[in-house]
């Protein structure tokens, strides 16, 4: 009996530096290093991220508690400009009043009568006239501005021409 000899395929055959065209297989260990970067890179990524979200938040909330505080003081604030605009012993500090405002970044809303309405600004609670512009007649109750931003509009009654 003859015996046969195992046959190899060419394949089995092939030294790793005789086919050029074969990618060599990637090194597990370079795998592992790899996703771990990659997931280095993506939990820096989140926390950056997280931390720009946080410092918004942080941002929004002061804002709102100073809109809070600044508005509980409107009505304070309107009966000083009542009381000014009634006794003329109270005149001189109506510009101290003003620049007080300023500096807190709050400014009244302009209404002086003859004003285009504009709905963003006024709120239009009483109408008279006949025409197609309104302008402000009359200012029932001062609107303000907080920062730039309208925190109470003023309430207004318009006239139409």
């Amino acid at each position: 009996m003859l015996k046969k000899e195992p046959t190899t395929t060419s394949e089995e055959s092939k030294t790793p530096n005789e086919d050029a065209t074969e990618a060599p297989k990637p090194d597990v260990k370079d795998l592992k290093i790899t996703e771990l970067t990659n997931d280095l890179q993506r939990t820096r990524a989140d926390f950056e991220n997280y931390r720009k979200n946080v410092e918004k938040d942080k941002e929004n909330a002061k804002k709102l508690a100073e809109n809070a505080t600044v508005l509980k003081f409107l009505p304070l604030l309107d009966d000083l400009d009542r009381a000014i605009k009634t006794y003329d012993e109270l005149k001189p500090l109506e510009k101290n009043f003003e620049k007080t405002l300023k500096t807190l970044r709050l400014e009244k809303i302009k209404t002086e009568r003859g004003t285009e309405f504009n709905p963003e600004f006024h709120e239009a609670v009483m109408s008279e006239g006949d025409g197609e512009k309104e302008v402000i007649s009359e200012t029932l109750r001062d609107g303000y501005l907080y920062a730039g931003e309208v925190l109470r509009p003023a309430m207004v009654k318009i006239m139409f021409e």
